[in-house]
């Protein structure tokens, strides 16, 4: 159980992925975004997600050189994650859309790549890609984002590496217990986008309550939800104090009937696109 911002858990391969990351999902490229990235590795951020639809690559790439430059920290200390976007699914396309991202980013390598979504008839092919690119020693870890379980009995039937890493939707309204359960046989680590079901939940009375009995937010009980129960969970914000608060997960443990009562509020309920109905 994670202690400390800086925690991490143990991928598939060896490689260690902070528990708690920065996403910048929705956020433009451009000075507000270098700013929210920089002020999250001073405040003790490792983990930094992007994508190449984000299209603000650049932008994170360099706040990451000035902010590693300003707080003396080596590449080493960094996790950095993009996703290949579906445009781009296909073996030569998938290590072409790497080095693209790369050039933007302008680091030597990344941490954690991603195939962005299931596209039928091509994630496959994307995955051989990004076996290579492990194999080649180009990328530390690779995974997949928003797979169901199907989509990874799929790819576990004749892949080389299993993915490392599913990025889900997942809150307390979509707690994906299935999908957890599986993934957790299959030893790959789940990551929680849009932790907050982005803000719909901050007025959940359930929540509201337990937070006000810890003196905290209701953001802060549900990304110490996600924690308690082995999730890597990547709350996106701009705002310095926000940052922070989501970060001050490590003074208070939610107890086990406060695990049920959150566990409890699953619907089932996505804010973002249906993995196995969607046409982007």
């Amino acid at each position: 159980m994670a202690q400390h911002l800086q925690d991490r858990t143990v991928l598939q391969g060896g490689v260690s992925m902070p528990w708690v990351g920065l996403g910048v999902f929705q956020v433009e490229d451009g000075d507000g975004l270098v700013q929210a990235v920089k002020s999250a590795i001073a405040h003790g951020y490792r983990s930094i997600d992007t994508a190449a639809v984000y299209a603000n690559e650049r932008g994170v790439g360099q706040a990451v050189r000035e902010a590693m430059e300003e707080n003396k920290l080596a590449r080493e200390e960094l996790f950095i994650t993009s996703k290949v976007w579906n445009a781009d699914l296909g073996y030569e396309q998938t290590l072409a859309a790497y080095e693209a991202s790369l050039e933007k980013l302008g680091l030597g390598y990344l941490d954690l790549y991603l195939i962005h979504w299931p596209v039928k008839g091509k994630y496959k092919e994307a995955w051989r890609a990004l076996e290579a690119l492990y194999q080649a020693g180009r990328v530390k870890a690779i995974g997949v984002s928003n797979f169901q379980i199907h989509h990874l009995e799929d790819i576990l039937q004749d892949s080389q590496i299993q993915p490392m890493v599913n990025q889900v939707e997942l809150h307390p309204y979509l707690s994906q217990q299935p999908l957890r359960s599986f993934a957790q046989r299959h030893g790959i680590q789940i990551e929680a986008w849009a932790p907050l079901m982005q803000g719909q939940l901050l007025d959940q009375p359930v929540l509201k309550e337990i937070a006000a009995s810890h003196g905290k937010s209701v953001a802060q009980i549900i990304l110490r939800w996600d924690l308690q129960h082995g999730i890597v969970t990547i709350p996106k914000s701009t705002k310095e104090q926000r940052i922070i608060e989501n970060a001050s997960l490590f003074d208070f443990e939610l107890s086990r009937a406060e695990m049920e009562r959150i566990d409890s509020l699953n619907r089932d309920q996505r804010t973002g696109p249906d993995p196995d109905n969607f046409d982007f």
